[in-house]
């Protein structure tokens, strides 16, 4: 046997192979669909997953309006900001969030499960959210994702 053969094979940026796909927003509640995309995007799905590379696909969120929490959480859960200033800490509810945009709805809880780094920052960039079902990405052909939820 090829002792070559039981070496384990590290991706890096260039050999990543980073595919395009599709999630429906619509398809369950906000957190179980946000830790699903996180996963993706992480590359985590993939046997050649290397968690110091960008190796995860770029993922397309349509629907974002379609959101749902389940139990009251659009009126007792709230997102917590602070300015700077002393006394500057500030609540904002998520129907207020999702009042000014949805799509900053989706885009926070991703964030939040992805790696607190530039190499999470370089992986949030490969997420795209869109309050509709139309996008302008229909030429990289990304394949629909259904989650199990």
């Amino acid at each position: 046997m090829d002792h070559l053969s039981y070496k384990t094979q590290y991706v890096n940026k260039k050999t990543a192979n980073k595919g395009w796909v599709i999630v429906d927003a619509g398809q369950g509640s906000l957190g179980r669909v946000a830790s699903e995309v996180a996963k993706i995007l992480k590359g985590k799905h993939k046997p050649s997953y290397t968690p110091n590379t960008d190796c995860g696909d770029n993922v397309i969120i349509i629907n974002a309006d379609d959101t749902r929490f389940t139990g009251r959480k659009w009126d007792q859960k709230y997102y917590l900001t602070h300015t700077g200033y002393p006394g500057g800490q500030k609540k904002t509810s998520p129907r207020e969030l999702k009042a000014k945009s949805s799509t900053l709805l989706v885009e926070r809880a991703v964030r939040g499960m992805l790696p607190k780094s530039r190499l999470g920052s370089e992986m949030f960039r490969n997420l795209h959210v869109f309050a509709g079902s139309e996008h302008p990405f229909a030429a990289q052909q990304p394949k629909e994702l259904t989650l199990n939820i």
